[in-house]
């Protein structure tokens, strides 16, 4: 039962980030001068991968433990939904967020935010769906 409540908070924890990144953050960047905004960016990734490295981390041990080790009376198809949707939220990230942010490294580019934008939406609805699978495997 401390597994699936960790594993709970974790992957609520990364969905109110998530939701505060998108609701909060990115539509910010569109108020950073242009000629800021490079520094803006770089600032931001590092102080960003303090707080979701942790989380990322923390989802993998609990979700990889979950897998391997399924505490008795424990539903798989929870399990394997929160593994899906932690799979599809880093895929997202490394596919998705991390090449826009390396555009914008170069600068503002309204199109490229754009698409961190879309990436990021992805990002928050997918994590979310994290959470519901964690309360399933809490509840069940």
């Amino acid at each position: 039962m401390t597994l699936l409540a960790v594993h709970l908070a974790l992957a609520a924890a990364y969905a109110g980030f998530q939701w505060t990144v998108r609701a909060l953050v990115y539509p910010q960047m569109t108020l950073v001068p242009p000629e800021a905004f490079p520094a803006y960016e770089r600032s931001h990734q590092r102080r960003v991968s303090r707080v979701v490295g942790p989380l990322f981390a923390g989802q993998a041990v609990t979700t990889l433990w979950l897998l391997v080790d399924r505490p008795a009376g424990t539903p798989l198809l929870p399990v394997l939904a929160s593994a899906a949707c932690l799979a599809a939220v880093l895929e997202l990230t490394a596919l998705g967020a991390v090449p826009q942010h390396r555009r914008l490294d170069r600068g503002w580019d309204v199109a490229v935010h754009r698409r961190l934008v879309h990436v990021d939406t992805l990002r928050a609805l997918t994590a979310t769906g994290g959470v519901a699978a964690a309360l399933w495997l809490l509840l069940a």
